[in-house]
């Protein structure tokens, strides 16, 4: 990067350039906002077992700066864990829209993301995309603690990379 600096020696420039940090707003609140998440379980099955893992020491989602919120209004991530019954699909919309903006949503576990194998079942949500926006899906029946802190990291890249080019990007 140059710096264009006139009456600076040539040292004094390599050590500006070495040690001073150029960036935008935009890109430092997104970085705060990454590293600082919130998210809201909504865990309807046992993947919601699962996602209590990553609460515990073993996985500790808290280094992460990910804090579980029991308030929608508290909370900027919602994690939709399980089978999401057509009874509980307005639920589930009304807490997304209690959630404040900017909000994200992880959908986890087979059942979130397509129905799982209850997917010929008239009472069950073929993908919790079909109710809410989802930003990240992590597949599995059920995924464990280490893909959902992946799910996390790559929400973390999301938020960073949209910031950056001012994009809102729909689904990974």
């Amino acid at each position: 990067m140059d710096l264009n600096l006139e009456n600076v020696s040539p040292q004094e420039k390599a050590e500006m350039e070495r040690n001073v940090f150029l960036t935008t707003l935009e890109q430092v609140k997104a970085w705060a906002r990454s590293n600082s998440l919130w998210p809201m379980t909504f865990g309807l099955a046992c993947c919601a077992i699962e996602m209590m893992g990553v609460g515990s020491s073993h996985y500790d989602l808290d280094r992460f700066g990910s804090f579980f919120r029991t308030s929608p209004r508290h909370s900027d991530v919602m994690i939709v864990s399980g089978t999401v019954t057509k009874k509980m699909a307005p639920v589930l919309r009304r807490l997304y829209d209690q959630m404040p903006e900017p909000k994200y949503v992880i959908a986890m576990g087979s059942c979130a993301t397509a129905g799982g194998p209850y997917i010929k079942s008239y009472a069950v949500v073929k993908g919790v995309d079909q109710i809410v926006p989802v930003d990240v899906y992590i597949p599995g029946c059920p995924p464990n603690p280490a893909a959902l802190i992946y799910g996390i990291n790559k929400l973390q890249e999301k938020i960073r990379y949209e910031a950056k080019t001012g994009k809102r990007v729909t689904s990974q």
